[in-house]
């Protein structure tokens, strides 16, 4: 189960997501990232209540980096150790800015 909660001010999107997101749910945040806006030039992604993330949940993490790449910045915040540890086995880390 994943609850996606989106908060937008002005250019700025913050998406915070809770629960496991993986091959299963990760149709569901690829979605919400599809329908991002050009408006939107700064991403954040709030992972402090994600308890478990896939190699699905990578690849639109991936998806929605690139994306940003071509019209601003994005970010992904408050990571517990367990994710950031899947973010350092996979080099993630060093693709995406993780704070």
């Amino acid at each position: 189960m994943l609850n996606i909660n989106k908060d937008a001010d002005g250019s700025k999107l913050t998406i915070a997501l809770q629960g496991r997101l993986d091959t299963t749910t990760a149709p569901q945040l690829d979605e919400e990232v599809k329908q991002l806006q050009d408006k939107v030039t700064d991403l954040n992604f709030d992972m402090s209540e994600l308890q478990y993330i896939s190699s699905a949940g990578l690849r639109v993490l991936l998806s929605a980096q690139k994306l940003m790449n071509k019209q601003g910045s994005m970010t992904i915040t408050n990571v517990s150790p367990e994710i950031m540890e899947i973010f350092d086995v996979t080099g993630f880390c060093d693709i995406l800015t993780i704070k």
